[in-house]
C-alpha cells in the first residue's frame, strides 16, 4: 500500500481542509489532483493512488465533507467557495501544474480551474459529468445528499447504497460494504452516519445554480487534452451532452461503460486502462 501524507490546509476563509497526499513529491511526472464528487471524499482516490505510485496524487475533502470543517452558514458550501478551497490546497501543497481527475462535481471544479487557473492544468479527466445536467439527475442527487442517513450497521449501509445506486460496477457484497465504508463514517459510539453535512445541497437548489452557464466553463478546456468517461446508464451525463462535448472539443477522448450508472469508480478495466494511457502522456 502506498504511503499517504495526511495534512490540513487552511482556506482563505479559515476552514480547515483535509488533504491526502500519496506518492513521491519528487517524482518527475506531472502530479494528479483528485477532485471527488459532491458528497464524496479523498477515499475515492486510494485505488488510483496505489495504481499510479510512485507518481504523486493529491486529493481533498471539500468543506462539509469527510474530515474537513463543516460550515455554520450553508452559503459557505457554494461552488465558488469550493473552487477557492481547491486553489488554496494547490498553493499550499505546491501543485503548480496538475492533471485534474474530477468525478461528477469534481469535474465541474476542474472546468472552473480551466477559467481561474488555466496554466495550472496539463490535462483533465472528466468522470461522468458535462455542462448540461438533466433536472432529474440533479434533483435525484440533491435528494440523496440532502438527507440525514444513519444505517444501523455496515450491512444495512451497503444495502442502502445498492438500492440508491444500483447501476454501479460492484458485483459482490464485499465490494458494496467497502463502498459503504467510503460513504458513511463510524461515530465514537459505534453508530453510522453519512460522511457529509446534508446542508451542502442548499446552495444547489436555487434558480441561480440552475441558470449557471456550464458550457462556458467547458470551453475553457478545449485547448487542453481531455478524457471523458461516461456511464452508459448515467442520470447525470446523457449521450447527447457527451456528443455535443465531443463536437466542441474534437480531440477529446471518450470512454463509455455501457452497463454502468453514475458515477464510474474508475476502477472498471476500460476506464482504468484509458486513465493510465492518458496519464502516460505527462
Amino acid at each position: 500500500m502506498v504511503d499517504c501524507r495526511e495534512r490540513y490546509v487552511t482556506s482563505r476563509s479559515g476552514a480547515r481542509l483535509f488533504t491526502a497526499d500519496w506518492g513521491d513529491p519528487l517524482d518527475p511526472r506531472v502530479p494528479v489532483l483528485g477532485l471527488p464528487g459532491y458528497a464524496r471524499t479523498t477515499k475515492d482516490f486510494v485505488h488510483i493512488a496505489e495504481r499510479i505510485a510512485p507518481r504523486r496524487l493529491v486529493s481533498l475533502d471539500y468543506r462539509g465533507r469527510g474530515r474537513s470543517d463543516y460550515a455554520d452558514d450553508p452559503d459557505a458550501y457554494a461552488p465558488p467557495a469550493m473552487v477557492d478551497d481547491v486553489r488554496a490546497v494547490m498553493m499550499a501543497l505546491g501543485l503548480h501544474r496538475v492533471v485534474a481527475v474530477g468525478t461528477s462535481f469534481g469535474g465541474l471544479m476542474a472546468m472552473a480551474l480551466g477559467v481561474m487557473a488555466p496554466t495550472a492544468l496539463a490535462g483533465v479527466v472528466l468522470n461522468d459529468i458535462g455542462p448540461d445536467i438533466p433536472d432529474s439527475g440533479g434533483d435525484f442527487l440533491i435528494d440523496v445528499m440532502g438527507r440525514e442517513r444513519r444505517p444501523a450497521n455496515w450491512a444495512e449501509a451497503a444495502a442502502e447504497m445498492r438500492r440508491i445506486l444500483p447501476d454501479l460496477s460492484f458485483t459482490t457484497e464485499e465490494e458494496w460494504v467497502a463502498f459503504a465504508r467510503t460513504t458513511y463514517r463510524e461515530e465514537p459510539d459505534g453508530s453510522l452516519r453519512q460522511d457529509w453535512d446534508p446542508a451542502i445541497v442548499k446552495p444547489l437548489v436555487g434558480a441561480e445554480a440552475k441558470d449557471a452557464d456550464l458550457w462556458a466553463l467547458f470551453t475553457s478546456l478545449t485547448a487542453l487534452p481531455v478524457l471523458l468517461v461516461r456511464g452508459g446508464k448515467s442520470i447525470v451525463l446523457s449521450a447527447e451532452t457527451a456528443g455535443e462535448m465531443k463536437r466542441r472539443h474534437p480531440s477529446m477522448e471518450t470512454v463509455t461503460l455501457p452497463e454502468i450508472g453514475h458515477a464510474p469508480t474508475l476502477d472498471e478495466p476500460p476506464a482504468l486502462e484509458a486513465l493510465e494511457r492518458f496519464l502516460g502522456r505527462y
